[in-house]
């Protein structure tokens, strides 16, 4: 019978092989450990990313199947398409990362509280500093209006998260990063859980095994 793996804060950062992920819930691979940014890209080169509720310990998951997209697969529809070239967003990289994690912190209509926590803001951020972490903000002149971030491994965008506070702003980031992924050598985009929202874009599941064959090489720090 599989079970959960405990982690210590200040161990090696290792995690178990990713084939030990529980199947309810779906993908639960250990708990415990910390989020120091040695950790962190460990966990991503290795398919595992985190994923818990404030009081929780840090828990890390594998899902089987993936949630990714493939940037030439986007599905981008007619009316951000008629928005796009009607009132064009002003769309910059890496310039407001902690805002844009903080916009994404923020408590949803849909959803009661956060998982993104200040422990998890600062150790997205120190990943920033590391090259390792990207944002994608999305300008309506000098205001930022929505955005995504993520880390970059190997030929995968594994996205964490996105905001928007006007309609299509972050449909409008998701498009950018589809569009310019062959130029920066981003094959994949992951989405890690499935979603209606990220179906609509064009999201589907692939086998974790699959996945874990974009991974490499390494993660690259730009």
């Amino acid at each position: 019978m599989k079970r959960i793996h405990w982690l210590a804060a200040g161990d090696p950062p290792d995690f178990p092989d990713v084939s030990e992920a529980l199947e309810d819930p779906a993908g639960l691979l250990a708990g415990g450990g910390d989020l120091s940014p040695e950790r962190l890209i460990e966990a991503y080169r290795r398919g595992i990313f985190p994923w818990y509720s404030p009081g929780q310990p840090v828990l890390w998951w594998s899902p089987d199947p993936r949630e990714v997209l493939f940037p030439e697969e986007f599905h981008i529809s007619r009316s951000l398409q008629r928005q796009l070239r009607s009132h064009p967003f002003r769309v910059t990289e890496n310039l407001a990362f902690a805002q844009v994690v903080s916009a994404c912190a923020q408590p949803r209509d849909e959803i009661a509280g956060t998982w993104i926590t200040p422990e998890m803001q600062l150790a997205y951020c120190e990943l920033r500093q590391l090259g390792v972490a990207h944002s994608i903000e999305i300008w309506s002149g000098d205001v930022l209006v929505g955005g995504l971030y993520g880390v970059r491994t190997g030929a995968v965008f594994c996205g964490e998260s996105m905001f928007s506070r006007q309609s299509n702003a972050s449909k409008a980031a998701m498009a950018w990063l589809a569009g310019v992924a062959p130029q920066r050598g981003i094959s994949l985009i992951d989405c890690q859980m499935p979603s209606a929202h990220l179906r609509s874009l064009g999201s589907r599941p692939i086998p974790r095994a699959q996945f874990l064959e974009w991974l490499q090489p390494p993660i690259r720090r730009v």
